[in-house]
């Protein structure tokens, strides 16, 4: 059985009241359509209390259904706000069945003790087969050809169409993905450059470059997978396709606001470039019921695509399991490994033990604060496990069964406490 605690901040320490609940009163809401694997996880771990709705909710929506929510699942759509999360007074883990977590306020959920868990591998191998796919397709023009075949033009010709093999491949972005696309690029006889900020060890006869600029004025596909953030938004740009052949293309299936949209159209209306091919949009439709809306769709050497880069049933299969069971690690166990946002901790077992959980700001005199109530309440402690993060600690302390009650209402008033828990 696992312990909460609901959590209402007060000035200086949060108060907080505690209710027991057994794992059916646990209640968890999966959105967005996330696949049946993962509520096929958390009841084979005995958690029945699972909701699921195939949809993302608004604002006010979220706010409602949270009030009473321990566990939240999500994909790309859900938007989860400080605002949101603060009326989320009992939501203890966030799961991002996705790659990215730029959806959630990651420093809100940390400064509020929630870790958030991710899947960065599990799609990797069906983003890298439609960036190949979306290459030949775009190299040999037939989005075009097939628009114009559709309309009764016969349009026969090799002019603008090229072979994959001996072409270039420039890769804007280093990590899991573009590290697997390379490998996969040179299986069909391409030459991989890459780019990244960092200092990358390269994967086969991968070449890292100095300078995007030379990544972008040099390769004949340019493939974009960065994550989010303020330095690669809008980071491809009118200057950046300036830099590119003319019979190069462009392939985003990375985030939608890393290129520029507008700059995106000017190039492909004076043909500087050969076409692209995007998956992700900077405004997408919340569900699809509704409308797409981009002046990219006037273009028929274009492949628009509805952010399925990962929507394989295989890689949704692999996401649903590897982050439900992070989910029920840390709910069982107190484990937070591979947490995005959060302390990492990876706990053995706690057989014949109680396990306190605490997490603190990070702050000066909080541990030895900790251990002092230990000392003063004669409590033998059996393992402790500490890590930091930022602003945030987290303390795990295995402790014998009769002294656990005592233990945590002493906890509870430790001068900056976020939250704690006992896992029993």
């Amino acid at each position: 059985m696992v312990s909460y605690a609901a959590f209402l901040p007060a000035c200086g320490v949060l108060s907080m009241t505690r209710t027991s609940f057994d794992k059916d009163k646990i209640r968890i809401l999966l959105l967005e359509g996330i696949h049946p694997s993962a509520e096929q996880n958390f009841l084979r771990a005995e958690y029945t209390s699972v909701s699921c709705i195939a949809t993302a909710l608004s604002p006010d929506e979220l706010t409602r259904e949270l009030k009473d929510i321990h566990i939240l699942g999500i994909r790309s759509r859900t938007r989860l706000s400080s605002d949101v999360l603060e009326a989320a007074t009992r939501l203890m883990a966030i799961g991002c069945f996705c790659i990215g977590t730029n959806q959630v306020d990651l420093a809100a959920a940390m400064q509020r003790g929630i870790p958030v868990f991710n899947a960065p591998f599990s799609n990797t191998r069906s983003v890298a087969e439609l960036v190949i796919a979306e290459s030949i397709l775009l190299l040999r023009g037939i989005p075009e050809k097939i628009a114009l075949t559709r309309q009764g033009v016969w349009k026969k010709s090799a002019k603008d169409a090229f072979e994959i093999r001996g072409k270039r491949l420039g890769i804007v972005g280093y990590g899991n993905i573009g590290a697997q696309l390379g490998v996969m690029a040179e299986a069909l006889g391409m030459n991989v450059l890459f780019y990244d900020v960092l200092k990358k060890l390269n994967l086969g006869n991968a070449r890292q470059v100095d300078t995007l600029d030379e990544l972008m004025s040099s390769s004949d596909v340019i493939s974009l997978h960065v994550p989010a953030t303020a330095e690669t938004r809008e980071m491809i740009g009118t200057r950046e396709l300036g830099c590119m052949k003319s019979t190069a293309v462009l392939i985003n299936a990375s985030r939608g606001n890393v290129v520029k949209i507008d700059a995106l159209v000017n190039a492909l209306e004076s043909r500087s470039i050969l076409g692209a091919a995007i998956d992700v949009f900077p405004d997408e439709p919340s569900s699809n019921d509704d409308p797409f809306v981009s002046p990219l769709t006037f273009f028929d050497n274009v492949i628009l695509t509805p952010h399925i880069g990962g929507s394989t049933v295989e890689a949704q299969e692999n996401i649903g399991g590897e982050v439900s069971e992070k989910l029920i690690r840390y709910s069982d166990n107190g484990s937070t490994l591979s947490a995005v946002n959060f302390p990492e901790v990876a706990l053995p077992a706690h057989a014949g033990k109680h396990r306190l959980l605490h997490i603190h700001r990070n702050v000066p005199g909080v541990l030895t604060s900790i251990n002092q109530v230990f000392s003063e309440e004669s409590i033998n402690v059996s393992a402790q496990y500490l890590q930091t993060r930022a602003s945030t600690g987290y303390v795990v302390m295995d402790i014998d069964a009769e002294h656990s009650e005592r233990a945590l209402q002493r906890l509870r008033k430790v001068e900056g406490t976020i939250r704690t828990r006992v896992l029993f």
